[in-house]
């Protein structure tokens, strides 16, 4: 069974990391579980908002656990761990739902990656924040270098990256990638995704489309999914998939 659960809590679902005993660092098995889960959250129109939180205290997420990555040949890793990786998180970070992180403790490599896939992050005073890959000969691949750059900024990217620095709360919240520093993040994630059900789920989903088609995040697929939703209510697509399975030529109105 995956150390990644999805619990429903009303209109809020919350992905739970839920590997304790190894800091909530990633396995495959974890990694394999973001993606169906993200379906289900997509497919059901009563979660309106998404709670990501972990189950241990003392680490968010220590990153990608090294048991499960270093026995991998070079290409294996290149491909089957680091691509597919990325793959994941960059699922979480399109979900059309607004999600919200709730940060305990140390957030490192793929953790923070993970964290950095989502739209808000509320953090506890002790959370640290680092990019450790180069201790161990590696370097970060799940988005560290490229979405982390965007929310984080080019300077500390590299204190985190070149120069395996930690990066306080503070210094987070400074920078605009903490939104809040709480004693008790996962409550106050929770109290802001019930706060999704007073507001327009359709307006979020559009409003989350055209910011991610500005800052080029899955830049092409926002753009077409925005054209889907303009063209899809029209007299013109009505008539079109009509003589389709009329088997005649249409006659589009122009509405």
């Amino acid at each position: 069974m995956s150390a990644l659960h999805l619990v429903r809590h009303g209109n809020v679902a919350e992905l739970r990391l839920d590997n304790p005993s190894k800091l909530n660092a990633f396995t495959l098995e974890m990694l394999e579980a973001v993606e169906p889960h993200c379906v289900e959250i997509e497919r059901d129109d009563g979660i309106r908002a998404v709670v990501v939180s972990a189950e241990d205290s003392r680490a968010f997420c220590a990153g990608a656990d090294i048991l499960a990555w270093s026995e991998l040949a070079p290409r294996e890793f290149a491909r089957n761990w680091v691509r597919y990786g990325h793959r994941i998180f960059d699922r979480l970070a399109r979900l059309a739902k607004p999600t919200i992180t709730a940060m305990n403790g140390h957030a490192f490599g793929g953790g923070l990656e993970f964290a950095g896939a989502t739209d808000l992050r509320i953090m506890s005073p002790g959370t640290t924040l680092a990019l450790p890959e180069a201790a161990v000969g590696i370097v970060p691949g799940w988005s560290g270098t490229q979405r982390l750059i965007r929310l984080l900024g080019e300077p500390l990217v590299k204190e985190m990256a070149l120069f395996g620095r930690r990066i306080s709360a503070e210094r987070a919240h400074a920078a605009g990638f903490a939104a809040e520093i709480v004693e008790d993040p996962r409550a106050r994630a929770f109290e802001i995704a019930e706060e999704q059900a007073t507001r327009s789920s359709c307006a979020i989903e559009v409003a989350k489309y055209m910011i991610h088609a500005a800052v080029e995040e899955d830049r092409g697929a926002m753009i077409e999914a925005l054209g889907a939703g303009m063209i899809g209510p029209t007299k013109d697509r009505e008539e079109g998939v009509t003589a389709f399975r009329e088997k005649r030529k249409p006659n589009f109105p122009g509405k």
